[in-house]
């Protein structure tokens, strides 16, 4: 298992990039890499509340972690503070067991010139996924947030 940490300076207050974080509707616009969407299956934003997620690949081609196309996770809200940061627990839906185990992913915001600092932590990521994936993938969703929230 290893970590990942990458970062992005949004052009947006805290209070709008914390909805984004926290709004089904948003999360389908912005949590996924180029090349793919995604569906909100379930959702509760609040501490112990759970969600599921899919993101599909758009081209055939790419093999998914649940499915031949598709990434499938779910978890739950560990801990939700306004405005500051956001702790999710989750696991991937897969019948392989190098992919499976929980993931922690934590998003902290924090104030910076003109904007808010967005930083993404993903702790107890599977070997079987590499770093330079998780980075690149988080990246892409890092610039989706932008923008979302800057327009």
């Amino acid at each position: 298992m290893h970590s990942t940490r990458v970062s992005r300076r949004v052009r947006a207050p805290r209070s709008v990039v914390y909805q984004a974080l926290v709004d089904a509707d948003a999360i389908a616009k912005w949590r996924v890499p180029s090349n793919m969407s995604a569906h909100v299956h379930q959702f509760e934003a609040c501490e112990g509340g759970v969600f599921r997620i899919s993101l599909t690949y758009d081209v055939p081609g790419p093999t998914g972690k649940s499915a031949p196309r598709t990434d499938t996770y779910h978890g739950h809200f560990a801990e939700l503070v306004p405005d500051e940061r956001v702790v999710e627990v989750l696991e991937f839906e897969t019948d392989d067991p190098a992919l499976r185990g929980g993931m922690t992913m934590t998003t902290t915001l924090a104030d910076i010139d003109g904007g808010t600092e967005v930083v993404i932590v993903h702790e107890g990521i599977p070997d079987a996924v590499s770093s330079a994936d998780n980075e690149i993938g988080t990246h892409m969703a890092l610039a989706n947030l932008a923008a979302l929230v800057e327009s």
